[in-house]
């Protein structure tokens, strides 16, 4: 089993292929239920990206964007290896 780990919000890259999925009332409904669950319940998915000494969003746009909306410096993430788009 995968062990999340927390990454820095400002470390994490959004790739292109994101832009334009953003929906800001998901955003702010998923604020909403991280602060009155007590926190973020489902760990993003980031990748390594060495060369760029940084990490690259895989999966969980509106979490990261909600728990940035909240002030968060960190989010519990996976890393897994995927491949570059």
């Amino acid at each position: 089993m995968m062990k999340a780990v927390p990454v820095k919000i400002a470390e994490i890259y959004v790739p292109a292929k994101f832009k334009g999925t953003l929906d800001a009332a998901k955003v702010s409904a998923l604020a909403d239920e991280i602060v009155g669950a007590g926190g973020l319940k489902v760990p993003i998915q980031v990748r390594r990206d060495e060369a760029q000494k940084r990490y690259v969003l895989v999966a969980g746009l509106h979490r990261l964007e909600a728990m940035r909306s909240l002030g968060e410096a960190t989010i519990a993430a996976y890393i897994v290896a995927a491949r570059k788009f």
